[in-house]
């Protein structure tokens, strides 16, 4: 019986290249696109930086890697630096080119860096529903700042990220007499798009999510499509929001309420983790809503919002 696979000259059948083709085209979806952008400004900065130094990027020596970090160590938070080796790894990689992040003289500096880097990644503030209210305040009852209050305030009772709020869409919303169920059709911490849902319920306030929410849409005409969405100076509703429209929302009305700090669209995210923790929400319930998968960040806001409830400085009696 001949051997089919020891036959050289065999070509493979259309059907096993079909699929072939098909299994590339699902590994590529097994990065985000925001991770590939990523990726891709990393090594174009990596591949500029070599270019300059007259070193060699592909495939680059690990001197010219440990130079590269050590030359950016002020520049970057060490999450950025850490992410920049992980993007110069995969470019490597893709070009069958063998990389290991963990040889002596790479990781040398790494663990150098990490022991005495003091650059500190940026915290931004929590808007904590006190600041919130503040910052809401003066709104109006045009489109737009009907808009921005419904953003808001669903992004904070959300615990949304920026990228999860400008994507939503009416087919992922339900409301009831209770709230309103979200559907999150996909974020960081569910890459292979399998949905998360969470519940917003109604408070009967003027700052309540759903209530300004449906405020919101009625006034749009919205009924399908995006929720959030663009509008000029003449109310005119245009293409999609970015990430960024959320952050400069945010800085908006924070600025124009005189609030002190640093604000940006993950301040509704920090707010929520913040300002629950505040109330006494235990920590199981708060990571339902904020889908954390890394518990020792969303600790980190818990800590925060605990902080006067366990000073004892009342107790030392002063």
């Amino acid at each position: 019986m001949t051997d089919l696979a020891a036959t050289p000259d065999r070509l493979p059948s259309p059907d096993l290249i079909e699929v072939e083709q098909e299994a590339v085209e699902i590994a590529a979806q097994a990065r985000s696109a925001n991770t590939i952008r990523a990726y891709k400004a990393d090594w174009v900065h990596f591949a500029y930086w070599c270019n300059v130094n007259t070193l060699q990027a592909l495939p680059a020596l690990p001197r010219t890697i440990a130079l590269y970090v050590t030359a950016h160590k002020d520049q970057y938070s060490m999450a950025t630096l850490n992410r920049r080796l992980s993007s110069i790894a995969a470019a490597h990689r893709m070009a069958d080119h063998p990389f290991d992040t963990r040889c002596r003289e790479i990781a040398l500096v790494m663990d150098g860096l990490r022991r005495t880097k003091t650059v500190r990644q940026r915290q931004v503030t929590a808007l904590t529903t006190p600041l919130l209210k503040r910052a809401l305040d003066n709104t109006s009852e045009t489109v737009a700042d009907q808009r921005d209050r419904a953003l808001i305030l669903v992004g904070m009772a959300g615990a949304l990220r920026r990228s999860e709020l400008v994507a939503l869409e009416i087919s992922d919303l339900t409301f009831s007499p209770e709230g309103m169920r979200l559907v999150i059709k996909r974020s960081k911490g569910d890459q292979f798009g399998e949905g998360q849902a969470i519940a917003i319920g109604r408070t009967n306030t003027n700052l309540c999510p759903v209530a300004n929410l449906e405020a919101y849409l009625e006034r749009a005409g919205i009924s399908e499509g995006r929720v959030f969405r663009a509008i000029d100076r003449h109310d005119n509703f245009g293409a999609r929001m970015t990430d960024q429209s959320v952050a400069l929302i945010v800085k908006k009305w924070t600025s124009r309420a005189g609030l002190d700090g640093d604000y940006s669209g993950h301040s509704l995210r920090a707010g929520f983790a913040t300002q629950a923790a505040k109330s006494g929400v235990e920590e199981r319930k708060i990571a339902s809503t904020t889908r954390h998968r890394n518990m020792d960040v969303l600790r980190r806001y818990i800590r925060e919002g605990e902080l006067f409830a366990n000073a004892v400085t009342t107790d030392l009696g002063l």
